[in-house]
């Protein structure tokens, strides 16, 4: 499943992309995969160590995204909410 995103730039915003990349979309699309990559990577690592202490799980998904996927993990948002409520 893929989720869509749009975002919309006004006329100077898309001059200065324009300026900084050939092509506006391909950075965007490209940032987004990186960050993503990066996260992902984050969450793998983590969660494979979690996994790798824990005696009662015998084996480890091969599959990154299966990892990532069912990994227990609180979003930003959520992690940013109940900051704010613990610290008022």
């Amino acid at each position: 499943m893929a989720t869509n995103y749009t975002i919309s730039l006004t006329d100077a915003q898309k001059k200065a992309m324009e300026y900084v990349s050939y092509s506006v979309q391909d950075w965007v699309e490209n940032a987004v995969f990186n960050r993503a990559s990066e996260a992902s990577e984050e969450i793998y690592n983590a969660e494979v160590l979690r996994m790798n202490e824990d005696e009662s799980i015998t084996t480890i998904p091969a599959d990154k995204d299966q990892v990532v996927l069912a990994a227990n993990i609180k979003s930003a948002k959520t992690r940013h909410e109940e900051f704010l409520a613990e610290n008022p």
